[in-house]
């Protein structure tokens, strides 16, 4: 079980969960653990056309071509030399598991746990002396909201 940690845009370090160490590619293609996080330990990663998840050397890629060295396990398990996988094989495709997913929501006012207690509402009262209309706030007379003919 290893942890994809995020060291920048699409470039993630794998550490083990066990043992704590991360997994880099020397300027031979080979794959080896290591205490320290170094340049080595930089994987891109990429969703390829299938869905699967490629990994590949951010420091390290054929000279002549610039093809990338991909991160790849042959059939028995075994780590394979960068330079000898390809992107299109199955032994370069990965399916990360999330283990455990926290989404948090943005706090809202709404969400606050204090109640303030609501004061019982005042019977409605009719009064003469009252301005009928209400005109931004300023009262009107009765007199004056009537439309003129």
């Amino acid at each position: 079980m290893f942890n994809l940690i995020p060291v920048g845009l699409r470039v993630v370090a794998i550490q083990s969960v066990k043992t704590g160490l991360y997994i880099a590619m020397n300027g031979e293609g080979h794959l080896y653990t290591s205490e320290l996080f170094t340049a080595e330990c930089k994987f891109k990663e990429s969703v390829f056309e299938n869905y699967y998840v490629i990994y590949s050397s951010m420091l390290y890629r054929q000279q002549e071509s610039g093809r990338a060295w991909f991160l790849g396990l042959n059939k028995e398990g075994q780590a394979m030399k960068g330079n000898r996988v390809k992107k299109t094989k199955p032994a370069a495709h990965f399916l990360p598991k999330p283990l455990e997913v926290a989404m948090y929501r943005e706090p809202s006012l709404h969400d606050v746990g204090e109640t303030v207690p609501k004061a019982a509402p005042a019977p409605p009262t009719k009064s003469t002396s009252e301005p009928a209309v209400m005109n931004g706030g300023k009262p009107v007379s009765k007199e004056a909201s009537k439309p003129s003919t």
